[in-house]
């Protein structure tokens, strides 16, 4: 018999009547070894990459995250297990909240909640997002869905990737034209995972090659961005930012992003919504059929077979 872990019992109650031919507990790595050898163990949301390293020596055969990203896996998962990631269960609110950004500093949102604490009745013309021009860095599942939500408001929308290629949407640029591109968008949208190659790619070259006035939209990783240029572009009045996530994370309260003029912080919110769950079902239904069928698990990061 197969055996499936969750992390606490509310989601026990919800999904584990979903989950049929299976046996289903509830654990967790803080109840301490499980009590019997578990074919798949589901993370709970949030900081669980963190802890993985506890799972050494722990008779678990495979983990299925609740999030997207994956970055600092490599280095903490012990060897034999395999990592699954959450495809399909953030993207979408991860893009509402990226867009919803992008139309909350193009209206002014920022200034008018401000204005209505001293009923100061203010109109003069915002920007606006129709007809502007936003490049978003990365055409993966959260950059295709920025795209796709941003179909309705009439912007002028360009992707890139790593490389020149075209698909459903249309034509993705490679990384080589972004420097032209930036110097002629209005809004920039960060939607690519933390590696190697992106670490720091938002630095002071980056962000003076932006068009003056331009918004920039973070919603990936913290340390995609330069903080320290950031903080001098943005203090500098040469960018606008409105970050779901920083470097370092959580921010210091007396960090002075906090205060800059034209900067919108959230707390790393972007997947954190109600529609989740029903996601989450989703996944961990079907990598439970694949498990009974005697499939590979879908999603798999690392493979510790």
């Amino acid at each position: 018999m197969i055996t499936i872990a969750l992390p606490d019992q509310q989601t026990f109650d919800r999904l584990a009547p979903q989950l049929s031919d299976v046996d289903v507990i509830v654990w967790a790595l803080a109840d301490g070894a499980p009590p019997r050898h578990i074919d798949l163990a589901l993370l709970g949301y949030l900081g669980a990459s963190g802890g993985l390293r506890g799972f050494a020596g722990l008779d678990v055969a495979a983990l299925q995250s609740q999030s997207l990203g994956y970055d600092g896996v490599q280095g903490r998962l012990p060897a034999g297990i395999t990592y699954c990631n959450a495809v399909g269960v953030h993207e979408s609110s991860t893009a509402e909240l990226a867009v919803g950004m992008m139309i909350s500093e193009q209206r002014g949102f920022p200034e008018h909640f401000a204005n209505q604490q001293t009923g100061t009745w203010s109109q003069h013309e915002q920007p606006g997002v129709a007809g502007k021009t936003v490049v978003i860095v990365g055409a993966g599942g959260v950059g295709n869905q920025i795209a796709d939500k941003l179909a309705p408001f009439e912007a002028n929308v360009v992707r890139v990737a790593r490389t020149n290629r075209s698909d459903e949407r249309g034509a993705v640029q490679s990384m080589d034209a972004l420097p032209a591109l930036l110097a002629r968008a209005d809004i920039v949208a960060i939607a690519v995972p933390l590696n190697e190659a992106t670490t720091g790619l938002v630095d002071a070259a980056f962000l003076d090659a932006m068009k003056p006035g331009a918004l920039l939209v973070n919603v990936s990783r913290g340390k995609i961005v330069d903080t320290d240029a950031l903080v001098a572009a943005a203090s500098a009045g040469h960018v606008r930012a409105a970050l779901d996530v920083t470097n370092p994370e959580p921010l210091p309260s007396d960090h002075p992003l906090w205060s800059i003029p034209g900067v919108t912080i959230t707390p790393h919110i972007g997947g954190a919504t109600s529609a989740m769950h029903a996601r989450v079902d989703a996944v961990m239904r079907e990598q439970v059929r694949r498990l009974v069928a005697g499939e590979a698990l879908a999603h798999v990061v690392i493979d510790g077979r």
